[in-house]
């Protein structure tokens, strides 16, 4: 069993001295850096694969890998033993570290660097998931292994126990052992945690491959598919402001490394597919001049809102390219929230002073990050326009469409032949009054990119009004009657029209009747 200590505080006012006395942290603080601090279950996920970035960028700039792309992540899921393995080939730590860096808390080397984690707490994030929390580690040229365990059991017992009396540090030497393993079937270096005895959550998400791939798409620094058109360009313009680290994440029993979820189509669901069609690139400057972020906004259709299922829709924010918050962190700077969720596009923070707070669900409230709300504001106001001009355009063509289908409708009715000269011309200059709106709603600036289309449309449904209201031919089951019973029938059929709540049910009752009189 090892000992753990805390850093405690160095410089105390003297006058202050005699009523300080020795800084306490009770082992409560464990249940706030554990279970209360990650309350989303599939952000041990984002925190490991985080530290991993980090580490695999140490092995880059020390040679030990040629570049970001040459590392990976390898995760395990067992879900017979209910354990949960993630696995990089970074630099690892070495044995004078392993042990205090592991029970540090609140004191990461990362701070005031350029590391993705730096607060020194988001190892702990499993803790709230698993029995067992396992810590393993090797450095190049290192002889052993180093493993520290944590045990869930314990802490959750002594922190529910009200004769442990214990302070943090006390916490730690009850619940954590260390030790030094044979290095034999590890790899040269490398750092993996396990959690064993993962807990059953919301369905098993922790152990689902599916769902787990689904998030890392998201959140994990992973490179773009191959199948995204637009990866190169937006590569090109992130990389000198931002470090990728797109490196290898795989999950072992599933075919294929991790990609981001960006396709070249988006599928709106009821086969409707929305196309990109431009890739809009921009910085966005920091209060003292410097740069804050570099953005891009995939412009397509905006057909309507993006599916969630997609894993693209909103406007994010990521740091380090890794994902702060989900889609609807933006969705509040839209004139309208509705319009976040028809948005495909990403905030790469550059400005080290907009920092993710600790559960990497959101921003620290500070001047820097609200000058970046306030320059992304005529961004979110163009999307919106941008949604409203497709809302009104389509609106305006379902429009155009029904009065057409309308038209269509009535010409069928004079076709039919069976109603009266009065009932005809009523349902002509309906037609006339159909054909002049079908003009109007053509002429809306909305839909003047379909012009010419439309144009074509509104010229056949002229001709097909123009033919009929020539064509004096008479329905053939009426031809054979006398003049007295035809006009008997056709003024049934006018009673059937204009009684009947459809048109389309009266159409067919009266085919059917002509039909039988056609028979007789």
């Amino acid at each position: 069993m090892s000992t753990a200590t805390l850093i405690g505080i160095s410089k105390v006012d003297p006058q202050w001295q005699s009523h300080v006395g020795t800084v306490v942290v009770g082992k409560d603080i464990m249940e706030l850096l554990s279970s209360s601090m990650y309350v989303d279950p599939m952000s041990i996920f984002r925190e490991y694969t985080q530290n991993s970035s980090d580490s695999i960028e140490d092995a880059v700039t020390s040679g030990i890998l040629r570049s970001s792309r040459a590392g990976r992540v390898d995760i395990t899921i067992d879900p017979t033993s209910r354990s949960i393995r993630i696995r990089d080939n970074g630099t690892g730590i070495s044995e004078n570290e392993f042990f205090k860096r592991l029970t540090a808390f609140g004191a990461s080397a990362k701070r005031d660097s350029n590391a993705r984690g730096f607060r020194g707490v988001g190892r702990l994030a499993g803790l709230g998931y698993c029995q067992e929390l396992i810590f393993r580690s090797r450095t190049l040229g290192e002889a052993n292994v180093c493993e520290l365990k944590w045990d869930g059991k314990k802490i959750k017992q002594a922190l529910k126990t009200p004769g442990f009396h214990g302070h943090l540090s006390e916490l730690v030497n009850h619940a954590v052992t260390f030790r030094k393993v044979e290095a034999k079937g590890f790899p040269e270096h490398f750092f993996e945690v396990e959690l064993q005895n993962v807990i059953r959550h919301k369905n098993d998400i922790l152990l689902n491959s599916e769902v787990i791939t689904a998030y890392l798409a998201q959140v994990a620094p992973v490179p773009f598919s191959p199948e995204f058109p637009f990866a190169e360009r937006i590569n090109n313009a992130l990389s000198p402001h931002v470090s990728m680290c797109d490196f290898k994440i795989q999950i072992h029993g599933v075919e294929g490394q991790i990609y981001r979820s960006h396709r070249d189509i988006c599928e709106m669901g009821n086969n409707i597919v929305s196309r990109y069609s431009d890739l809009e690139l921009f910085e966005l400057p920091a209060v003292d001049g410097s740069i804050a972020a570099v953005g891009w906004i995939l412009h397509h259709d905006y057909l309507g809102a993006v599916p969630e299922r997609s894993g693209v829709r909103g406007l994010r924010l990521r740091v380090g390219n890794i994902q702060v918050g989900d889609g609807s962190l933006l969705a509040d700077l839209f004139p309208e929230p509705r319009f976040n969720s028809w948005t495909v596009g990403e905030i790469h923070i550059v400005d080290r002073r907009i920092t993710p707070n600790g559960r990497r669900d959101h921003f620290e409230q500070n001047v820097h990050y609200y000058n970046l709300l306030n320059h992304l504001s005529p961004i979110t106001r163009q999307i919106a326009s941008r949604c409203r001009v497709s809302s009104i355009r389509r609106n305006a063509l379902r429009e155009f469409d029904r009065l057409f289908t309308s038209l269509q409708h009535d010409v069928s009715i004079i076709r039919q032949g069976a109603v009266t000269r009065n009932q005809k011309q009523e349902l002509l200059d309906q037609c006339e009054r159909t054909l002049e709106e079908i003009g109007r709603v053509a002429a809306r600036t909305a839909v003047k990119d379909s012009s010419a289309e439309l144009q074509k449309r509104i010229d056949k449904a002229r001709g097909l009004v123009s033919k009929v209201a020539t064509d004096c031919h008479r329905n053939r089951s009426l031809a054979s009657v006398s003049p007295a019973k035809r006009r008997a029938y056709e003024e049934i059929v006018d009673l059937i029209y204009r009684c009947s709540p459809s048109k389309d049910a009266a159409k067919l009752l009266v085919d059917k009747i002509l039909s039988s009189l056609g028979k007789v």
